[in-house]
């Protein structure tokens, strides 16, 4: 059995999915997520996987978690001994991501683990890809005025772009991450300008006033500012049907643009993923996509 701790946004969600299932599928065992640390969880959405997809792992039980991780499987005692100075003390089985690099060392877990980590990189479930597409298959709940961009999208050179703000502005925890430049957004719709005929760009952002009052974009371009809260993901799903992607530093539209089916789509990601010049990106983003 492979145990996934699932937490944070959307995006975030997603990777810890996908690489669990990956390490499952791996050693042809069973797979579950441990939703546990929702409970008073005040970021976000709460767990919205299961209410967003068809996803098909099922819901780790405390009784599973002890029955690995004995009294490691109390949230209390897993959140202590996560940090590095408690890794000798910790449970074998409890896995901790020691960086934001891919770890190598993950195909050698054994069949019977607890991840404890974000692993956001492809490189963790490329091999079964086309198994992470059919997981993540958006259930169809969008509403009329969804629908009426996403007929938009099918009929354009359509391009998403992401402008993430919001508490990565607000709060000082994120001061880490940073935004994107707008030089960064500059030059990305130059490199679609000069590849894609009649470019129509579909702009997602949490901040779209800001956006409105800060970006120059002589182009055709539609503002998509209504899903909201709960509603969120339907941002997701569009910018998952668009041509070409633009994303920001930001694991919500990373896994728009990787959805996009589009064989010949262009996306853009931010060379600098993050503030700190401490931590490596260098995994983060496919090799096919153009980093500027």
């Amino acid at each position: 059995m492979i145990i996934a701790n699932v937490i944070g946004g959307l995006g975030n969600q997603m990777f810890q999915y996908a690489s669990g299932l990956a390490l499952a599928h791996l050693h042809h065992t069973g797979f579950e997520v441990d939703i546990s640390g929702f409970k008073g969880y005040a970021l976000h959405n709460g767990f919205e996987l299961d209410r967003v997809f068809n996803i098909s792992a099922n819901t780790c039980s405390a009784g599973n978690l002890y029955k690995m991780l004995g009294l490691s499987g109390c949230k209390i005692v897993r959140r202590i001994l996560r940090r590095a100075t408690f890794s000798r003390i910790r449970h074998t089985k409890h896995i901790v991501e020691p960086s934001h690099a891919y770890w190598a060392a993950f195909g050698s877990f054994s069949n019977h683990v607890y991840l404890d980590g974000y692993w956001q990189s492809e490189k963790y479930f490329k091999a079964i890809d086309s198994v992470i597409r059919r997981e993540f298959t958006f259930k169809p709940n969008m509403n009329a005025l969804n629908n009426v961009i996403a007929e938009q999208i099918k009929a354009t050179n359509s391009v998403s772009l992401h402008i993430r703000r919001g508490d990565y502005v607000s709060n000082a925890k994120n001061s880490f991450i940073g935004t994107c430049s707008l030089d960064y957004y500059a030059s990305a719709i130059k490199h679609i300008n000069s590849n894609v005929v009649k470019p129509h760009f579909f702009i997602f952002s949490d901040d779209v006033d800001w956006v409105k009052a800060n970006l120059v974009l002589d182009h055709t371009k539609t503002y998509v500012d209504f899903n909201k809260g709960v509603d969120s993901y339907n941002d997701m799903h569009l910018m998952s049907m668009c041509k070409h992607n633009i994303i920001a530093n930001s694991s919500f539209s990373w896994w728009g643009a990787w959805l996009n089916h589009h064989s010949d789509k262009i996306v853009i990601a931010p060379k600098k993923w993050f503030a700190s010049e401490l931590i490596n990106d260098t995994d983060l983003v496919p090799n096919n996509w153009v980093r500027l």
